[in-house]
């Protein structure tokens, strides 16, 4: 199976996730719960799989977030509610916004689930934090819930393989985002206000990964920044292709087929809004 099969997954899979951190049901959720503000809630409910942790562990897995960001959410977030509270809040949230903007993902909920789930379940979780955690938790009752769950499970997968790409890379979180920002065109201030990064702490970056000889004076990324670039996505695409293996070509082409029409649902009815800091197209492309 081709390394590409995981990047046309993601694209697809990504959406249905997504719903949990913009969908009205989520933020609703979050504050009835007790979560103070949109951050406070992205940082709890993502973390909430790994327990009442410290700041520095969120800071760690989640990677590209200035610390002092994440502080402003984490631990407080614990005095407000229980991780195991805002997980229930979030599962249950999430299912309702999947179940509203996408329609048909009832229906293929039950071919969706079984191929996802043995996915996950021979996935490999060393030196995956947020995978390992959300795989660890109990599989929601609503078929919508439990595709919702694996989707998540899966795009952790990714993420934190990605996470080990970067870091192995030698690249911080920062740097991090201004190359991809000078690499994919993506606006400066989307990735960087949205990561709790000041002004200067990316041109620090952008001089850091200039000394490299990543990016040019001019902010344009050179030949050695746009290679690293694709290598960094081949390579987290390898990474996350792995537990596909586990499944027949024939199921393994049925996955983004079924998925492909609820993500466009998702995609269409707003609930994401484009551009946005996770990367995420507009339209899923196929490989």
């Amino acid at each position: 199976m081709r390394a590409a099969f995981a990047r046309t997954v993601w694209q697809v899979l990504e959406p249905l996730h997504a719903v949990t951190y913009f969908a009205p049901e989520s933020r609703e959720a979050n504050h009835a719960v007790g979560m103070r503000g949109f951050w406070m809630g992205y940082f709890a409910t993502r973390a909430a799989p790994l327990g009442a942790v410290a700041a520095g562990v969120v800071e760690a897995a989640f990677f590209n977030f200035h610390p002092a960001m994440v502080r402003r959410a984490i631990p407080d977030a614990w005095s407000f509610a229980t991780p195991e509270a805002v997980l229930r809040a979030r599962a249950e949230a999430a299912t309702a916004a999947l179940r509203r903007v996408a329609p048909s993902a009832a229906d293929a909920a039950a071919k969706l689930v079984p191929l996802l789930e043995r996915t996950v379940t021979v996935a490999d979780g060393a030196g995956r934090p947020l995978f390992a955690a959300n795989r660890g938790l109990p599989t929601p009752e609503d078929p919508v819930g439990a595709l919702w769950q694996a989707a998540t499970a899966l795009r952790e997968h990714r993420g934190d393989g990605h996470v080990a790409v970067l870091t192995a890379e030698g690249l911080d979180g920062c740097e991090a985002h201004a190359l991809f920002a000078a690499c994919e065109g993506v606006p400066t201030a989307i990735l960087r206000d949205n990561r709790g990064w000041s002004e200067a702490d990316w041109r620090a970056a952008t001089d850091r990964l200039t000394t490299r000889g990543l990016l040019e004076s001019s902010g344009h990324p050179t030949a050695e920044g746009r290679g690293l670039r694709a290598h960094i996505e081949a390579r987290t695409d390898a990474l996350a292709v792995w537990p596909y293996h586990a499944l027949t070509q024939r199921e393994a082409a049925q996955i983004p087929v079924l998925l492909s029409p609820l993500a466009d649902e998702v995609l269409t009815s707003g609930t994401i809004p484009f551009p946005n800091p996770m990367g995420l197209p507009a339209r899923p492309t196929q490989t």
